[in-house]
């Protein structure tokens, strides 16, 4: 008996290491560099994340997680924006039209580098106001059209 418990103990010591190494590794991957809590305006952490759209969005605390699990939609924007933020996802068109980026129109939203087909498509999220520039940016409608999950190599 003490050397089944032994042998168990020792199962589950070698599979909570070999979970912890595989998030280590996921978490080294991301950037977490100025890069806000999808719920909350603070820092994010590597080690509050959860699920989204193939990729992670990560928080500043558990709390904000739950926040997050029980309406996902009301945090989509801001999680969009993260999944590009922290490289997860790449702008393949002008979140707009769809259309080639033209490099002379990039520009910083909410913390995220977008670029936009013209002069014109720019103008129109310069000239929006804070929080209403993301959500023109990195709504479910324009985020489809301009962006798209980054495949890994391997």
């Amino acid at each position: 008996m003490k050397n089944r418990m032994v042998a168990g103990l020792a199962v589950l010591l070698i599979t909570s290491a070999s979970v912890f190494a595989a998030n280590a590794h996921l978490n080294k991957e991301v950037d977490l560099e100025g890069v806000k809590c999808v719920v909350a305006d603070r820092d994010a952490q590597a080690g509050k994340t959860a699920e989204y759209k193939d990729g992670s969005v990560y928080f500043c605390c558990g709390g904000c997680a739950g926040k997050f699990a029980k309406t996902p939609e009301k945090f989509a924007i801001a999680a969009n924006r993260q999944l590009v933020q922290t490289g997860q996802y790449t702008q393949t068109g002008c979140p707009f039209s769809g259309g080639s980026v033209d490099e002379s129109t990039v520009m910083k939203v909410d913390g995220a580098k977008v670029g936009f087909c013209c002069g014109k498509c720019k103008a129109r999220v310069e000239s929006a106001e804070g929080k209403d520039a993301a959500k023109m940016v990195f709504g479910e409608k324009a985020f489809a059209k301009g962006f798209k999950k980054v495949e890994k190599e391997g």
